[in-house]
This record gives C-alpha cells, sequence and structure tokens, in this order.
C-alpha cells in the first residue's frame, strides 16, 4: 500500500517540479525584458505562480492515479506500458508550450493562450514571417527539452523494481487511491473560496512582466482555449459598414454650448462607493420603497442625482467594466474574462493616476473572483485592501468580511494623512446572496441586506465628514448592477436594470436631478469632463451632461440587449429573434441597438 501511495505523491510532486523549474528558465531566455528582476522578485513569481501550478499538476495526475487503482489487478508490464505513453505524451506537451511561449512572448507580451490556434489557420504566411533557424533551434530544443523530462519521469516514475511487492489489502489501497485522486479536486478549483482558479490569482505586482513570469502557460493555454468565440462572427444584424455609419451617431459628439460644472473644483479627491446589488426600488426619491436606503434618500437632497439610470448588465465582473472602463457588459461574455483583453481598456483609475491621483481598493471579499484582480491591476491599482488583509475573525460571512467593517477601516485611513489627490474604489459585498448580514430589522432578506450596507454607508460619510479632506472629496455611489427583484421580474425586462447614480461630497456645487438617459458607461466620459481630463479613448461612454450627444440606456442579459431613449423602450431577445419590449415609438431603437451591439463584438474581436 504504502508503495503506490508513495508513487502517487511522488508523480504529483515531480510535475509540479517541472513548472516550478520553467519559471527561472522562462525569465533566463528573456533576461533582456527581465535584466531589472530582483531575488526577491523572483521569490515572489514563484510563491504567486505556485496556485496555478498546483492546478496544473492536480490536473496532470488525474490519469496516473487512475492507472495506479488499475495497477492493483492488472500486470506490471501493462501499467509500465500505459505509464510511458502518458508521460512521453505530456513530456511532449509541456515542452512544446515552454519553447513556444517563451519565444513568442517577447514579440506578443503575454503568455501563450488560444491565440496561436487562431494563426494556425496560415500556417504558411506564419512560417514565412519566421526565420528557419529561429525554426531549426525551436524544433531542436523542443526535441531536447521533451527527452529530458521524459527521462526525469523515467527515473523518478516509471522504472520499477523487477520484483514489485504484493499488496494484500488491494481493496483498501484502491479506496486510497481513489480518494486521493478525487482530492485533487481542491487544488484543481483553487481551495475552498467563492472564485475558481483562474490566471488573475498569481498577479501581484504593478509590474505586468512579473506577473506574466508568475502564470503558467499550459493553464493559461488551456482556460484561453476553452473560453475562445469569433466574436466578429457573432450579433451580425447589418453590413459593417452600415453599423459603423450608424454607430457614428450614437457616441459622444463635440461640446456645443455650456455644461454645467458640478464640482467646486477641477480636482478633487474621488470616492467610488459600488454598491453590491442596489437598485432604483430601493430609494424612495426614485420612486421605491419607503424606509429602505433612508441614509441615501437624505444624500439624494444635498448631492447630484441622476434620475434615469440604468446598469449596463445583471453581473459584478460587467458592472465594474462598465463603470470603470465605460465599455458596455456583452451577452454571452465578460470582457474581465479575458486579462489579455481587459488590460488593453481605458479606465477612470488609469486616467486618474497619470493626472496624479493616488489609487486604492477596498473590498472585503475575494479579489480574485471572475479575474478582478488582473483588472484592477493592469488599470494602475496596485494597493488593494481585501479579504486576507482583516482577521479571520471578521470574515464570518460567505463572501469576506461584512460591509461595516471594510468602511472602517477606510474611514479609519482617511484620518491617516492622505497623498492628494486620491482616488479609492470601495466595492460592497453584504447584499449578495445569500444576504447574512448582521443586522435583523426586516423580514425580507435582500431588504435587510440594503438597509444595513445602507447604514453603514450612512455612518462611513458621517465620520469621513469631520475629516480634512470631506470638502475637496466626491463620492460616487452607484450599483454594480441591480437586484432580480422581485423574484417574479424577467431578467430581460427594463425594470430590472434601474439603478442610482448620485454624486454627493463637499465638493458638490449645489444639488441637482438629471432625468437624461444614461447608463453606467456614460460616467467615465461624463466624470472626466468635469475634471477637465480627456476621455477620447472611451469609445462607447458619453458625456451625460452634453447636449450635443445622444443620450441612450444600453443594457445586456443572456444573448439579449436593451436599447432606452424617452421615445422608445426596445428590447430584442437574440435565442428567440423576438422583440420583448417596444413601447413608445416602435422599433424607433432597433437599428441603433443592434448596430451598436455589433460594433461592440467588433471592438471586442479586436482586442
Amino acid at each position: 500500500m504504502l508503495q503506490k501511495l508513495i508513487h502517487f505523491f511522488k508523480t504529483y510532486l515531480l510535475i509540479l517540479f517541472v513548472f516550478l523549474l520553467q519559471k527561472p528558465l522562462f525569465i533566463l531566455y528573456n533576461h533582456h525584458i527581465y535584466s531589472h528582476i530582483r531575488f526577491s522578485d523572483l521569490m515572489q513569481i514563484m510563491l504567486h505562480g505556485l496556485k496555478l501550478d498546483t492546478s496544473m499538476s492536480a490536473y496532470l495526475t488525474i490519469l496516473p492515479g487512475i492507472f495506479l487503482i488499475i495497477s492493483l489487478w492488472a500486470k506490471p508490464s501493462v501499467h509500465e506500458y500505459f505509464q510511458k505513453i502518458y508521460f512521453g505524451l505530456i513530456s511532449t506537451i509541456i515542452s512544446i508550450v515552454f519553447v513556444v511561449d517563451a519565444a513568442l512572448y517577447p514579440f506578443w507580451g503575454f503568455r501563450l493562450d488560444s491565440t496561436v490556434l487562431f494563426y494556425m489557420k496560415w500556417p504558411k504566411e506564419v512560417l514565412a514571417s519566421i526565420d528557419i533557424w529561429m525554426i531549426v533551434v525551436g524544433l531542436l530544443a523542443i526535441i531536447l527539452i521533451a527527452f529530458a523530462l521524459y527521462k526525469i519521469f523515467y527515473f523518478f516514475i516509471i522504472k520499477t523494481e523487477k520484483k514489485p511487492k504484493p499488496i494484500k489489502s488491494k481493496f483498501s489501497t484502491a479506496a486510497l487511491l481513489f480518494l486521493f485522486t478525487c482530492l485533487l479536486f481542491i487544488p484543481i478549483r483553487g481551495g475552498f473560496n467563492v472564485s475558481t482558479m483562474n490566471v488573475s490569482k498569481v498577479y501581484f505586482s504593478s509590474k505586468n512582466e512579473l506577473n506574466h513570469a508568475a502564470i503558467n502557460p499550459m493553464f493559461n493555454f488551456l482556460e484561453s482555449a476553452f473560453k475562445t468565440q469569433n466574436f466578429d462572427k457573432q450579433y451580425r444584424f447589418m453590413s459593417d459598414a452600415e453599423a459603423e455609419e450608424e454607430f457614428k451617431h450614437l457616441i459622444d459628439q463635440p461640446v456645443k454650448g455650456e455644461i454645467p460644472a458640478l464640482f467646486t473644483s477641477r480636482k478633487p479627491n474621488v470616492i467610488f462607493v459600488v454598491l453590491e446589488s442596489f437598485m432604483s426600488k430601493d430609494l424612495e426619491p426614485l420612486g421605491g420603497f419607503p424606509g429602505i436606503a433612508v441614509r441615501m434618500n437624505n444624500f439624494c437632497n444635498e448631492g447630484v442625482l441622476f434620475t434615469n439610470f440604468y446598469a449596463n448588465s445583471f453581473r459584478t465582473d460587467r458592472g465594474l467594466i462598465s463603470i470603470f472602463s465605460g465599455y458596455p457588459a456583452q451577452p454571452t461574455t465578460s470582457i474581465m474574462k479575458y486579462p489579455k483583453k481587459s488590460q488593453t481598456l481605458p479606465s477612470i483609475p488609469k486616467t486618474l493616476k497619470a493626472a496624479g491621483y493616488d489609487l486604492e481598493y477596498y473590498y472585503g471579499g475575494d479579489v480574485d473572483f471572475t479575474n478582478m484582480r488582473a483588472y484592477l491591476i493592469a488599470q494602475g491599482i496596485d494597493k488593494m485592501v481585501v479579504d486576507k488583509d482583516f482577521p479571520a475573525k471578521d470574515r464570518t460571512t460567505k463572501w469576506g468580511a461584512h460591509d461595516h467593517i471594510v468602511f472602517q477601516r477606510l474611514a479609519k485611513d482617511l484620518k491617516k494623512e492622505q497623498k492628494e489627490p486620491f482616488m479609492k474604489i470601495f466595492q460592497t459585498l453584504s447584499s449578495h446572496e445569500p444576504f447574512d448580514v448582521p443586522f435583523h430589522k426586516n423580514s425580507d432578506p435582500y431588504l435587510n441586506s440594503v438597509q444595513y450596507t445602507d447604514s453603514c454607508l450612512g455612518a462611513f460619510v458621517d465620520e469621513f465628514r469631520k475629516t480634512k479632506y470631506w470638502e475637496n472629496t466626491i463620492l460616487v455611489l452607484v450599483p454594480d448592477h441591480a437586484m432580480h427583484y422581485p423574484k417574479n421580474i424577467l431578467l430581460s425586462s427594463v425594470e430590472r436594470y434601474q439603478i442610482p447614480l448620485l454624486i454627493i461630497g463637499g465638493a458638490i456645487k449645489s444639488p441637482m436631478k438629471i432625468n437624461t438617459y444614461a447608463s453606467q458607461i456614460d460616467i467615465a466620459a461624463t466624470l472626466l469632463y468635469q475634471l477637465g481630463l480627456p476621455h477620447q479613448d472611451f469609445t462607447f461612454s458619453k458625456n451625460i451632461l452634453n447636449p450635443a450627444s445622444p443620450h441612450f440606456a444600453f443594457y445586456t442579459f443572456p444573448n439579449g440587449f436593451g436599447f432606452l431613449t424617452p421615445e422608445n423602450h426596445y428590447v430584442f431577445d437574440c435565442n428567440t429573434n423576438q422583440v420583448l419590449w417596444n413601447s413608445g415609438q416602435p422599433n424607433a431603437n432597433k437599428k441603433k441597438g443592434e448596430a451598436y451591439l455589433q460594433m461592440l463584438y467588433n471592438d471586442l474581436s479586436k482586442r
């Protein structure tokens, strides 16, 4: 029994060792990129990269684990034969991935992913653009590395004693081996956190080349291969020329006339509070339920309230991209799941950092969820306070630390000396299902959680007013998405996406209500214009206060979209090819919505 168990663990650890060894070799090959690297950086790369390495090693140990169980009853020669085939195959695959990845990185600037499969459609052209000696040296390297790996696996794993010891308790041994094989699910998934294993988990530095060095190329390739979609082939409603012509009238236009200044300063501090699952129904000034978000109700009288405002999607990962990058949510995917694409997006944090703002992010949950860390770091946010920065006693909910804990931490930090101007992002989480909060004032779990977070927000604002930073700060209060509430509401309905946008703070010039139709993607152009900063890179974002720009709200749901103006609420389901809503002037927004979605997927395919 012991012999078989040792064999199992030796297999896993040896594969893990091979992946660990790849990192310094990758850095050595690309020494011109990593000439500045310190020993501490290498240790960080190895440590953070271990997450993907353990996961990939677990994947590759599943079949050897099954082979070991079968070997209890099969002839030793049969087991040896299967092992030779398997380890010969993975030695070849690992060497191909390693060599191709290391060779392409200086040209691509990202680790090997399924993009390479796209170029394989034109092998003649690809080979024509590569020096023949690179091909020869590359092939030779693949052969030598594969041979060396196979020899390592053979010496430590395949090579067996001529007379293996007989195993008396075969069923007990099989049961243990089966248990350990099943337990490989833990490193494969990445533990028991909310987020499953993804490339974002290894991101740790503001220097992307260090993050890239930590990535396991085989994991990255497989993850991207399973996500690959031909975005430029989806949502083809018209010719691209026709879509482009229509799209010209749907983007931000040159400013005509006077635009009112919302703030008393051109360079105020900015705090974003992204409110998990809040909706317009939570606020009385927006026609919502009485007595729920009572503090936000009061804030509506002292800030800038946008009354016809909409979320772009129904998920946090899509909502964050819409808010901070002004990029519309997609109905069939999320750009945040593709770090290579999401890092090309412009963003409010990136623009403010270039303007001298100091950035910091607060979240009581797992920042690796849906690749959030990779996106945030790519946007210039290298200072984060997240779940692991709080003691275990404070992480008492499924999602992490309750909102009042994190708000208290932010309030405490703001009482210290701050580098100005600053931008801080606070992402709440307590009003997410299962709505488990330390607060019991409403019998409805969701509304109770909203009341709780609202009270936490109110307490924070009360504390922040006492600081010297209040007078030169704006707080942008916006949900990541609305809640599916009540439960019988359709996911596609217009009502499902109505959310508040409220800007408060000491730097607000005067309270006002803005009734223009808009959505999360329009925050970027509107805010940056008020700050006197450029926003031309935000293709889809429109200045809500610019009378020359078109004003509409756009949202997506699974394989469908909504395009809303005062004249026409048009909602279309692409699964059934049916119009779900068409109120007001019929079909006034049909072509606009179709062209907008088509151009979005054209843009997505190019990133």
